[in-house]
């Protein structure tokens, strides 16, 4: 296996903006609203798509949890109420695989005129689509928190209060010298078809650090990956009165499984090859390696394997609770044949340090950074499935 590289981003030095402050909405009267909605209804890569995947996403994939999605297109709606009629224009596109991979780690200001990453390369997307969060005004802030909470899990530091931190540590990056390329007027959202209980959609928002891609079809979610998250500063900080820390749980889990593998384990999990970055990023869609590396969940113990679940769940979590319980219990019964991976330290806190685990379904990576705003490491990860990435589109 040859050494993965990507050039990053660029520190750009803009004028400090004014941030806004974290709002949370009110959770209970959003879980209220959604019961009621609800009703009663239940190393190297290639170049190779995988043959379960389809050039349509017609059928709704097994991971999928009918009717636990219900109520994320009424809450949709709702926040589509509040838009003016250019946001509205802007929000509404077209549901295409060019327009869903269109997302990126990086700030949207440095997407040369939205339009491909600084230092080029293959695996930069061209930018995002959808309308940007510069322009929604406090009550409609409040009517996409509603809805961002439906679509995603509620457990403390996972789902919609990850994202809620990684708005805020984007603030704080613009105010530690970042500039306007950061902070969460920068984060967009898209709506890739028509939000309805009927015929497939794309909820889809993101900026730096952070891509959600919900796909639902006939109200069933069908696909929750590409999933990425990445957070600068990886230290604790304050905003605002509120402690800002996503992600650490994922590293903890990592150090957790690395550590309880035994001197054997640790030399078929370790990888010849160097990272500084993760290798299917935006832009390298379905270009999942051939062959798996590591030690197998076969080979691993019982408490081996609890932890090895745990880490997955950091990343499935992320959705809402019912899909997750469905995906992770997917995810479980291939432990078996999913594999762990790993380059430079078992910590993962130092720049290089790089985790993969590499199932029949499940894909996760976790790579520690150079700072760029900020001095020390930082993570970038994605969370993908060689099944349902964008649903099963892939062209």
């Amino acid at each position: 296996m040859t050494s993965y590289s990507r050039t990053p981003y660029p520190v750009q030095m803009i004028s400090l903006q004014t941030v806004r402050t974290r709002r949370l909405p009110v959770l209970g009267a959003v879980a209220a609203l959604t019961l009621v909605l609800a009703g009663c209804s239940d190393a190297d890569t290639g170049d190779e798509s995988p043959a379960t995947a389809t050039s349509t996403a017609s059928t709704a994939p097994s991971t999928s949890a009918s009717g636990s999605s219900t109520g994320v297109p009424a809450l949709a709606e709702a926040f589509r109420a509040t838009l003016s009629d250019d946001q509205q224009d802007a929000i509404q596109l077209e549901y295409t695989f060019d327009n869903a991979q269109n997302w990126s780690n990086f700030p949207d200001a440095l997407l040369s005129g939205r339009g491909g990453g600084p230092g080029g390369g293959s695996s930069s997307s061209s930018g995002r689509v959808g309308l940007q969060t510069d322009s929604l005004s406090d009550d409609q802030w409040d009517a996409l928190e509603d809805l961002l909470a439906a679509a995603t899990g509620s457990a403390e530091n996972e789902g919609f209060d990850e994202i809620m931190q990684h708005l805020d540590a984007d603030d704080y990056l613009a105010d530690k010298g970042g500039g306007d390329a950061y902070g969460r007027g920068n984060f967009f959202i898209a709506y890739l078809g028509t939000p309805s209980d009927s015929g497939t959609w794309e909820l889809q928002f993101g900026g730096h650090h952070l891509a959600l891609a919900n796909t639902y079809q006939d109200g069933a979610l069908a696909g929750a990956t590409p999933s990425f998250r990445g957070i600068e500063p990886f230290t604790t900080v304050e905003v605002d009165g509120e402690e800002v820390m996503p992600e650490q749980q994922e590293q903890e889990a990592f150090s957790a499984l690395l550590g309880s593998l035994d001197s054997t384990q640790l030399s078929t999990a370790k990888l010849s090859s160097s990272f500084n970055d993760i290798l299917l990023g935006p832009g390298d869609d379905w270009a999942f390696p051939e062959s798996s590396d590591g030690v197998t969940g076969s080979e691993l113990d019982e408490d081996q394997r609890a932890l090895l679940l745990a880490a997955i769940s950091t990343y499935v979590d992320d959705i809402n609770d019912a899909d997750a319980a469905t995906i992770l219990a997917k995810y479980e019964s291939e432990l078996d044949d999913t594999s762990v991976a790993y380059a430079g330290t078992t910590d993962m806190t130092e720049t290089g340090d790089y985790i993969r685990i590499d199932g029949p379904s499940v894909w996760i990576e976790f790579s520690m950074q150079n700072g760029v705003v900020l001095d020390g490491a930082h993570p970038h990860a994605v969370w993908r499935d060689k099944e349902t990435d964008y649903a099963g589109l892939t062209s």
